[in-house]
Parts: C-alpha cells; structure tokens; sequence
C-alpha cells in the first residue's frame, strides 16, 4: 500500500482549518486500506454524534454584565488592531481620548481610584475599574493625570514594567530648562517606555474628531518600538505623528501648547504702537489745535472720526512692512554679492512674519472701510449738513458744485475701492486651504506681484486724499505736517527700491546671484535667455 500523509486539523480560536506540515510538526503515519477506512468511519461516526463546540471567543461579546451590574472586558486573542488600550485618569481628557479609542475599534481600559464614581461618564464599551487592574490588564496605557500626581501612580510600578506609558501631561508654565513631565516620569518608571504626544490635542478636538481640529500629533520617546506602535495608534485614530525624536525633545513639544500667537506677537505690538502714535497725532491736530487757537470743541471726533483717520495710516504703513524686508535682504545680496550669507536673525524673523504684518494691515482696512460707510450716520454729520446748507442759502449761492472736489472725491473712492479688494485677495490667498491649491509660482504671483499693485493703489489712495493740502501753510497745526505726509514715506520709499530692483543692471546682478553667482569666487555667469549651457560661461580661477 501506498503510505498516506496526514496533516494535523490546527483548531483555532475562530473555528477549524487546515494547516499546512510546514507551520506544525509533520507527522507521516503509516496505514492499511482496511485501516484508513475504519478510521475514516470512526471519525465520521463520532463527529456526527457529537455537536460541533469549537471555541469561539471573537464571537463573544467584549463585554459582560457582571453580578452587581458591573461591567467586565473580557479577554480576547489580542491583535495589534485590538490591543487593550489602558488610560489613568477620569478627567475630561480622559473621557474623550476613551471614546475616540472605542470609536477607532479599540478596547478600553480606565483606570480610577474611585471606579463606581465614574463608571456612568465614559463609553458603554470602555471598562472603568481599578488602577491596578488597569495597569495588569493594558498593554498600552495613557498616563492622563497631572504631573504633580505622578507620584501616586508608583504602587503600580510593578504592573507597569515593560509597558508603553504615553505622557499627555502639560505644564503651567513655559520651561527654558528640563527636566520635562515626560522626563520625570521616565525617571519613576525605568522599566517602562515612556512617549510624550498627545498633550497638543484638545479634549474637544478627541471627542469631535480630527477634522475640527489639529490633526498633527508630536510624539518622542527613547524607544523606537514604544514609539511606533503610538504612531500606529494615532493613525488608526486619524492623526497625523509627526517624530520629534528622543525623549529630550519632550520639553519643547509640552511647551508648544503654552505660546500665545508667538509669530503674532511683533505684528501686533506694531499695529498697536502705530495706532497709538496717529491716533495721538491726530488728536493734537484735530481736536486740540481748534481748542487752542478759537476755543472750539471737537472732543465727539475721537470716538468715530479720529478712529476712522487712523486706520488707514495704520494698514499703509502695515503694508509697506510686509515688502520692505524683502527689500533690505536683496539690497544685502547684492552688497554681498552671495546668496550665501546669512541674514541678521531680526531680519530671519521678520521675514517669517510678514503674513501677519499682512494680516494686520487687512483688518486695519477692512475698519477704515465700515467706520467710513457709518460716517453719514452720525448726528454731528447731519447738523453739519444742514448748516452748510443754511450758510449757502443765506449767502445767496444756489450750486455748490465743486468739479476740481467732484473729480477728487470720485478718484480717491474708486482707487481706494480697488487697494482693499487687493489686499482681500491677497489675504484668502494667505490662507492654508487655498495656498495649498495654488503652485509656487502662481503664489508668488499674487503675493509679490498683486501684492505690489495693492501697495501702489494704497498709496494713491492716500495722495489724492492729500491732493494739494501738503503745499498750505494753513495744514500745518502746530508746525506739524499733515498726517498723510508721514504716512506716505515708508510706502514711496518701498516702492522706489523695487523700481531699482527692476534696472537692468541691478536686476541682472540680483538674477544671478540667486542662481548661484558669488563676487568673492570669479564666475563669469549669464542668466539663460542667451543660448549657453547652464548659465555658465567659462569658469575661471575657483
């Protein structure tokens, strides 16, 4: 007879299959035909006879009623797609980080020091019970206590050892110096892996979902397969990990939640002082200076008027902050003559933030534009009117009409008009969702060049305001030159140095030093409109 392979039947927790020799020991036996057949019908005979009861746990419930009413998460065959996440804390973060894991097909683990107190606050599926329990029954657990309370966790040192620990804490204060939170837990628990992340996710953005919210997540830790199974976590939860290293980068990534609009915070003290400054200056002009000289009283212009006129001083000379450091670096290059030098840090930084110089220079004429649309709704703007008219009656003048005004006011509303829808453009294009739909050069379009035009229309906006007023003796309160004289030195003289970067001589120099020419080294170099290879034209003496 022919020998017969038989191959072990491999039960398994989700029913029966067949293995194949290669997985198990392979077992070769030897029968008759007479014997195979009456083994074959003494298999069938007893699996006939008796019901089929395989095991089964992932046909179980995860969770089983208790005697008492309490809850129990059963175990179960674990897989990386259902590990058994444990969190310490009962906390609002606690409550939405477990539902957002129960949500993602995680089971859930909470561990609290009064457990019935709790129970009713988290997710039907999560099992609220002991912290030691918690920590024995977890593989992965997040430490969402304060930090000052770390200390109370160290009864369950040895539960934890060998575990992945995520620290979310923050602290109150931004820190210049360690240790971190994440440090000083490390240093509690040493048989444990411990991962700083999630402390920048708001307990909002958790329970609503990572489209509501920063779907970024820093983490760092020591260990690199605590840290990537964290990764896998925040992926599957529908973050994005974002790697910061070893666990000393936990001391920055817990001092992230604590700035407050860190690159907000020169453009702002700006836009302050500036209103400051011209609201002061305007006040001395238009309401003192009356009061000084004829005892008028023109103190119901500061809430309205005097606002309205400082406005648009305030977003031209804004405006004019965000293209002149572009300026000052290619003025520096060219004086270099490198592109490999670096720029100063004030300029470093004042270039990162010249969308917010923009940002504030927007808002600024976006006011200026509503105070001026409320101007006719004053009281003090109708009783002028009706004086103004009184006068004209009794001075026997029947038309008013002032072509030289006409034709001023009309230009200077259009231009004006064109300067904000201008820098309305430039301000959506600022925005993430919409530079993300635009390539380099389409951006650059609109921010340089758009961006230059909006300038320039602001600009005229403010001279035809001026219009011949800058030449009268009379406009000087207090030998003080009329405000728009000082608002238009900082854009006129942007706009010159970019009339002098378009002369072909400076503008050929600044090409190539963009492109690599350096002064110090000899390159002849030629930009490539002209028929050469490269740019480059016979490299000599490098």
């Amino acid at each position: 007879m022919e020998p017969v392979t038989l191959l072990y039947l491999a039960y398994t927790r989700g029913g029966v299959a067949l293995s194949p020799a290669s997985s198990y020991q392979e077992e070769r036996l030897q029968f008759t035909e007479s014997s195979v057949e009456a083994w074959s019908l003494n298999t069938y005979t007893r699996v006939n006879s008796v019901p089929c009861t395989m095991p089964d746990d992932m046909a179980r419930p995860l969770i089983r009623e208790r005697a008492g009413g309490s809850r129990h998460l059963e175990a179960s065959m674990m897989t990386p797609s259902t590990l058994l996440i444990g969190i310490l804390g009962t906390g609002d973060f606690s409550r939405s980080l477990a539902r957002r894991l129960v949500a993602s097909g995680y089971q859930v683990v909470v561990g609290s020091r009064t457990p019935a107190r709790f129970t009713a606050l988290f997710p039907e599926e999560a099992e609220v019970t002991s912290q030691m329990e918690a920590a024995n029954q977890a593989d992965l657990l997040f430490v969402a206590v304060y930090p000052e309370h770390h200390s109370t966790l160290v009864h369950l040192k040895p539960a934890l050892a060998g575990k992945t620990l995520v620290d979310v804490s923050n602290g109150l204060q931004i820190k210049q110096e360690g240790p971190s939170n994440a440090q000083q837990l490390a240093d509690l628990f040493p048989e444990s892996y411990v991962v700083k992340g999630f402390n920048t996710i708001s307990a909002w953005t958790l329970q609503a979902g990572p489209r509501d919210g920063s779907r970024q997540v820093f983490l760092c830790s020591d260990d690199q397969n605590a840290k990537s199974s964290v990764m896998q976590l925040c992926r599957r939860m529908g973050f994005i990990p974002v790697d910061m290293g070893l666990l000393s980068s936990s001391l920055e990534i817990e001092n992230l939640p604590l700035y407050l609009f860190p690159s907000w915070r020169t453009p702002i003290i700006c836009t302050l002082a500036l209103f400051v400054f011209f609201y002061l200056y305007n006040s001395v002009r238009d309401v003192l200076h009356p009061y000084v000289t004829a005892k008028k009283n023109n103190l119901y212009k500061l809430p309205i008027e005097i606002v309205n006129v400082t406005f648009p001083c305030v977003a031209l000379v804004m405006l004019s902050l965000v293209y002149l450091p572009g300026l000052i670096a290619a003025f520096l290059q060219l004086w270099w003559g490198t592109k490999y030098n670096r720029f100063p840090n004030w300029l470093d930084h004042w270039l990162i933030q010249r969308k917010q110089f923009g940002l504030c220079s927007f808002l600024c004429a976006v006011l200026h534009a509503i105070y001026s649309l409320c101007l006719p709704m004053r009281k003090s703007a109708r009783f002028q009117l009706i004086n103004k008219a009184y006068e004209q009656v009794n001075a026997g003048h029947p038309d008013s009409w002032v072509g030289e005004e006409v034709w001023r006011m009309e230009l200077y509303l259009s231009v004006g008009i064109m300067a904000l829808g201008l820098l309305s453009l430039l301000a959506v294009t600022s925005l993430p969702s919409v530079a993300n739909t635009v390539n380099w050069r389409e951006f650059t379009f609109v921010q340089s060049t758009l961006g230059y035009c909006a300038l320039s229309m602001a600009t005229l906006h403010t001279l035809i305001f001026g219009w011949n007023r800058a030449f009268l003796s009379a406009q000087y309160y207090f030998y003080m030159p009329p405000t728009f004289l000082l608002v238009l030195i900082l854009p006129l003289a942007v706009l010159l140095g970019r009339v002098a970067l378009f002369l072909p001589c400076v503008g050929h120099r600044l090409g190539q030093i963009r492109r690599g020419w350096e002064k110090s080294r000899h390159i002849r170099f030629i930009l490539p409109d002209d028929d050469c290879r490269n740019g480059l034209e016979n490299v000599s003496n490098v």
